[in-house]
C-alpha cells in the first residue's frame, strides 16, 4: 500500500509574532510607569511648612507611607504635594497639633523608590536586548534565504489539496490508459517486480496547448495517492550558474525521501532543449541544469521508485539524451479531442451550469472540430457570461452560439459605422467567398455569412467541415485557395479593376501561406511533386541559423513559381465560378445588405440555382 504523503504543519505568522512581542513590551513598560509615576508629579515642600500650614487648618489630609507624606491641601480633592518626615518620631512629635483638624492616615510603607530605580535600569536594558534579538533574527532569516537559494521550489501536493482523478477528465482515453499503468505500479509494485518488469522512469506528455497535459498529471497524483512534487521548467533556471543543478538535486532528494513519489516538470523544454548550440558555452546554466536532470533520472543510483512526468508542446526541440530509454522512455501523445470526446468535455464543463432544453451539446461538438479542451472550457464560460449579461437564469442555445462565434471569429462590432458604399463592397466580397465555396465540390459547406464587423475583419464567411477529418487532399486545398480568393475576384467583377480594395489583405496572406505549405511541406507542387523542403525555425543550432534554408537559390525560385501557379489557378477557378453565377452573386449580396447575417439554411436557399461550370477547365 502506498504511503500517504506527510504534510508539514504551517508555521505561525512571523509578522503576528513580532507585533505581539512589541505590544507586550510596550504595555509592560506603560504598566510599570503607571505604578511608579503616581507620586512623580507632586510638589516637594519642607516638613516645617507642612506642619505650619496644617496647624493653620490649610491642609485637609496627610497620608503617611513610612517616612513619605502625601498632602491634600484645603479645597482640593486630590493630593498635590509631598514631603518627608523625620523617621525618629510621629508628626505630633514634630509639631503637629492634635486639634489642627488635619486628617492623618497611616498606610503600610511601599518602597516605590526601589521599584522606580529598578524600572529605570531594567526597562531600557530589556528594550535594547529585545532590539538586538530582533535584528539577529532578521539577519538569520536573510542568511537562511541566501542558503536556500539553491533549494527546490517544487510544491508538494498531498491530502490537503482537492484531488483530481481520471473520472474528472473527459476524453484522452489512450493517454489515460498509459498513465493508469504508472498508477498501478505505484500502488502494486510487487506485481511487476515479481515478473521482472520495470516501470518507465519518465513519462513525457506531448500535446498541443490546452489539451490537458497538466490535468492528466494531477489525475495521476490523485489516483496513485502518493506525494506529488510539481514544478515548472523555468523555475530551475537562474542567472547564476549551478543554481538550477542544485535545485534539481534538492528536488530529487526530497522525492526519494518520500518515495514512492511523482515529480511533475511542466514545460520541460525550458531546460531540456538540445545541447550543443554554442550559446553560453559549456557553462551555460540551462545545460548544467539539464545535465543534472539526466544524471538524476538515470545515474549510478538505481532502485528508487520515483517517477518523473513532464509536459511539453515542443518535443522536437528536446535533447536526445532526455528521450532515450531509461529516462523519458515512454511518450504519451495527447491529441486534440474528437467529436465524442468534445461532447464529453462539454458535458463536464456544463455539469454545474444551469441550461434550458434548447442547448444541444452534440451539435456544438460537431461545430468545434480542432478545438482543444481549454477552448471548449472557454466557450462554456463565455456562454455563462452571455446569459448573465442578459439577466437570464439559464443558458440557452442562443447564448451557446454567440459564445462559440465570439471565441472562434471574434465579437461583433455593431458600433462601427460603415458607409453604404463600404457595406455594398463588403456584401459582394463575402458573397464571393460564399458562392465559390458553395459551388466547388471539395469545399466545406458554408456555416454563416455576415457583413457585421467581427474582431479585426469587416465581415466573415465561415465554413465548417461536416465531420472530423485526419487528412486533407490536394483538391480540398485547391478549393480552399479558390474560395479564399473569391472575395477579391468578386470585387474586381463588380467594381472593375480600379475598384479592388485592401479588404482582401488577410485572405491573400492566408492563401499564400497555404500554397507555400502545399509546395514546401506537403510535396503537392507540380514540378516539385513529392519533395519536401522543411525549414527548422527553432534557432537551436548555429548550423541551422547560418544556413537559413536547406535548399538552393534555384530551388527557392522554383518553389516561388509553384506558389504563384497555385494562386493563379485558384484566382482563375474563382473567376470562372463567379462569372457563371453572377445572378446568384447579386441575389446573395442583396440579401446580406438587407439581413446583414445569413445562416447556412438561408445561404443554401439563395444559392440553389448556382451551378458548377461544365466547360471550363477548373483544375490544372
Amino acid at each position: 500500500m502506498a504511503r500517504k504523503p506527510s504534510v508539514t504543519p504551517k508555521k505561525p505568522n512571523s509578522i503576528l509574532r513580532i507585533t505581539l512581542f512589541w505590544a507586550i513590551l510596550v504595555f509592560g513598560t506603560l504598566a510599570v510607569f503607571a505604578l511608579t509615576s503616581s507620586t512623580q508629579n507632586l510638589e516637594d515642600v519642607p516638613l516645617s511648612t507642612v506642619i505650619e500650614r496644617a496647624n493653620k487648618g490649610e491642609i485637609t489630609k496627610i497620608e503617611v507611607e513610612g517616612n513619605n507624606l502625601i498632602i491634600t491641601p484645603e479645597g482640593s480633592d486630590t493630593p498635590t504635594q509631598k514631603s518627608v518626615k523625620d523617621p525618629s518620631g510621629s508628626l505630633n512629635d514634630q509639631g503637629l497639633n492634635a486639634d489642627s483638624g488635619t486628617l492623618v492616615t497611616i498606610k503600610p510603607a511601599q518602597n516605590n523608590d526601589v521599584l522606580w530605580n529598578l524600572a529605570i535600569i531594567l526597562i531600557p536594558t530589556i528594550i535594547i536586548i529585545a532590539f538586538f534579538m530582533y535584528m539577529m533574527r532578521q539577519a538569520q532569516g536573510q542568511n537562511n534565504q541566501a542558503l536556500g537559494f539553491g533549494k527546490s521550489k517544487a510544491k508538494l501536493y498531498g491530502e490537503d489539496k482537492k484531488k483530481v482523478t481520471f473520472e474528472d477528465i473527459a476524453g484522452n482515453e489512450s493517454a489515460k490508459q498509459d498513465l493508469e499503468e504508472v498508477v498501478d505500479f505505484l500502488k502494486n509494485p510487487k506485481k511487476y517486480e515479481n515478473l521482472g518488469a520495470k516501470i518507465p522512469k519518465g513519462v513525457l506528455l506531448v500535446g498541443n496547448p490546452g489539451t490537458g497535459k497538466t490535468m492528466l498529471a494531477r489525475a495521476v497524483a490523485g489516483e496513485a495517492n502518493v506525494p506529488f512534487f510539481s514544478i515548472s521548467g523555468s523555475e530551475f533556471v537562474e542567472m547564476f550558474v549551478g543554481v538550477g543543478a542544485s535545485r534539481v538535486r534538492d528536488l530529487f532528494a526530497k522525492a526519494k525521501k518520500n518515495a514512492p513519489a511523482i515529480i511533475f516538470i511542466d514545460e520541460i523544454d525550458a531546460v531540456g532543449r538540445r545541447r550543443g548550440s554554442g550559446m553560453g558555452g559549456g557553462h551555460d546554466e540551462r545545460e548544467q541544469t539539464l545535465n543534472q536532470i539526466l544524471v538524476e533520472m538515470d545515474g549510478f543510483e538505481t532502485g528508487t521508485t520515483v517517477i518523473v512526468l513532464a509536459a511539453t508542446n515542443r518535443a522536437d526541440v528536446l535533447d536526445p539524451a532526455l528521450l532515450r530509454p531509461g529516462r523519458f522512455d515512454r511518450r504519451t501523445n495527447i491529441t486534440l479531442p474528437e467529436r465524442k470526446d468534445r461532447e464529453a468535455i462539454l458535458k463536464v464543463h456544463f455539469k454545474n451550469k444551469p441550461t434550458d432544453d434548447t442547448v444541444n451539446l452534440d451539435k456544438l461538438a460537431a461545430k468545434t472540430a480542432g478545438s482543444s479542451g481549454a477552448d471548449l472550457a472557454n466557450i462554456a464560460n463565455e456562454a455563462a457570461i452571455v446569459a448573465a449579461r442578459r439577466n437570464s437564469k439559464k443558458i440557452s442555445n442562443a447564448d451557446l452560439t454567440e459564445a462559440f462565434e465570439k471565441v472562434a471569429i471574434g465579437p461583433e462590432r455593431k458600433s462601427k459605422v460603415m458607409s453604404q458604399k463600404d457595406k455594398e463592397l463588403t456584401a459582394y466580397h463575402e458573397a464571393g467567398h460564399a458562392l465559390v465555396g458553395h459551388v466547388l465540390p471539395d469545399s466545406d459547406p458554408v456555416h454563416k455569412v455576415t457583413i457585421i464587423p467581427r474582431g479585426g475583419t469587416g465581415g466573415v464567411t465561415w465554413f465548417l467541415p461536416p465531420e472530423d477529418t485526419a487528412y486533407t487532399n490536394v483538391y480540398e486545398f485547391k478549393d480552399i485557395l479558390a474560395r479564399a480568393l473569391g472575395g477579391r475576384i468578386a470585387e474586381k467583377l463588380v467594381m472593375g479593376e480600379d475598384g479592388i480594395t485592401t479588404g482582401a489583405g488577410s485572405d491573400l496572406r492566408k492563401a499564400t501561406e497555404i500554397a507555400r505549405d502545399m509546395v514546401r511541406e506537403q510535396g503537392m507542387g507540380t514540378k516539385l511533386r513529392d519533395q519536401v523542403f522543411h525549414e527548422d525555425n527553432g534557432g537551436m543550432v548555429f548550423d541551422r541559423m547560418t544556413h537559413e534554408r536547406p535548399y538552393s537559390d534555384d530551388t527557392a525560385k522554383r518553389i516561388d513559381e509553384e506558389v504563384a501557379a497555385l494562386i493563379k489557378e485558384a484566382a482563375y477557378r474563382a473567376e470562372v465560378v463567379l462569372k457563371t453565377n453572377m445572378k446568384s452573386l447579386k441575389k446573395l449580396a442583396d440579401a446580406l445588405l438587407e439581413e446583414e447575417t445569413l445562416e447556412e439554411e438561408a445561404v443554401v436557399k439563395i444559392l440553389k440555382d448556382a451551378t458548377l461550370p461544365k466547360e471550363a477547365k477548373l483544375y490544372s
